[in-house]
């Protein structure tokens, strides 16, 4: 057994012969140079793509096995170049019967299944080659499809104002799952503006293994966050085997950003544009008086929790906050690529090289940022609105940028 870095939520920008999939992502972030940034830059042995049930994505995998670049494993997942572990991945967004809409991301073993449930989705799905596309079922229903091929479900960002099941849907997941409630689930995925912390206030989340994946849009964006699992080998089963706690499989952490650094952390007033100060819950602007505003997570939160304080369940994971690499001030590509020289991946210089290491890299002040992004120490300024919080190197004016 071992500890298995994972970023099971990335977008792909554009497939090989620079068809669009993701609008807003990059053009570079195809199937392969995920696999590829993940195995030689990040140390991500396990990735979630969720772009993978587009046709035309469909046709690079394919292309990508047949040259031997990929290798199917028979307990599930495609193994790149004996070093990363892609996990197939289908966003979808649903509608509830009042019209409010949230996105699932639905994960096969092998192509076999996954293209059956493209095959199911060509009547319900107006453009499958573009990513996260609206289907014309339920929550429920979508759940029950993913199950018929052989997948497995999760609800994607599950507390974000715009398209997720808290956030823009019901107070309660069991409202969205009535028949089986949340067995049937296998995660939950939190969303770069919450943290477990957060979610352990709710307390019909007590049994779900609950994830921190990047939502990435493009290459640097990858392992923005992750989870660390304890796997035997790294493929499909194991996996699921983990999210469900068995076998001793299990998610040791999670890693990701502050909550404050969310984009949708504090409600926004649209009309004054500001971000609420006041304590949460904060359904209208305290300023100015306006109800026109994007209500934050940590206000929605509030509004429906059932404890003032968490209660973490016994087998809940510790989450850490920690900044990325590439969002600190004075780690461009040149700093970057000293790091990757000397220590090999992202994961290794975040998690492994000593502080008096970063510092013959990169010098004291660099490496006392390194080790602050690794403690997740850096002063914060809460973001909201679609607006990223920001993170503050000391007391100076340089902020890091937190986007896409």
């Amino acid at each position: 057994m071992r500890k298995i870095y994972a970023d099971l939520h990335i977008h792909i920008g554009r497939t090989s012969a620079g068809k669009p999939v993701k609008i807003t992502a990059a053009r570079d972030l195809t199937f392969e140079n995920i696999a590829k940034e993940c195995a030689l830059r990040k140390g991500i042995q396990l990735a979630g793509i969720v772009d993978c049930g587009s046709p035309a994505v469909m046709k690079d995998i394919d292309t990508l096995v047949e040259a031997g670049e990929m290798v199917e494993l028979p307990a599930g997942g495609l193994r790149y170049h004996s070093a990363t572990t892609v996990l197939l991945g289908c966003e979808l967004e649903t509608v509830e019967d009042d019209g409010s809409a949230s996105h699932h991301v639905s994960y096969f073993p092998q192509r076999e299944q996954l293209k059956v449930f493209v095959g199911l989705l060509r009547r319900l799905v107006t453009n499958l080659d573009l990513s996260s596309q609206r289907c014309r079922l339920p929550a429920r229903q979508l759940l029950r499809m993913t199950h018929s091929a052989g997948g497995i479900f999760i609800p994607a960002h599950a507390f974000t104002p715009h398209k997720s099941p808290y956030g823009s849907c019901v107070p309660r997941l069991r409202d969205m799952f009535p028949e089986s409630g949340l067995a049937d689930l296998a995660a939950l995925e939190l969303g770069l503006s919450a943290d477990s912390r957060l979610a352990d206030r709710i307390a019909e989340l007590a049994p779900l293994t609950l994830l921190s994946n990047s939502d990435a849009h493009s290459l640097p964006k990858i392992a923005r966050e992750y989870n660390v699992l304890w796997l035997d080998e790294v493929n499909f089963q194991e996996v699921l085997w983990s999210l469900r706690r068995q076998h001793g499989r299990r998610l040791l952490a999670n890693y990701g950003l502050d909550p404050r650094l969310g984009k949708y952390h504090r409600t926004f007033c649209t009309q004054c544009e500001t971000i609420a100060p006041a304590e949460p819950p904060v359904l209208s602007c305290p300023l100015c008086g306006s109800h026109s505003v994007v209500k934050g997570v940590l206000d929605r939160i509030a509004e429906i929790a059932d404890y003032a304080e968490p209660r973490p369940p016994e087998h809940r994971a510790p989450y850490h906050y920690q900044v990325p690499l590439q969002f600190l001030p004075g780690i461009g590509a040149v700093n970057l690529g000293k790091l990757l020289n000397r220590f090999g991946t992202e994961m290794h210089v975040l998690h492994e090289a000593a502080p008096d290491e970063l510092q013959l890299v990169v010098g004291q002040k660099l490496a006392h940022l390194v080790v602050q992004a690794r403690q997740g120490s850096l002063p914060l300024l809460a973001g909201g609105g679609g607006r990223y919080g920001k993170a503050i190197a000391d007391d100076s004016e340089t902020q890091l940028t937190m986007g896409w």
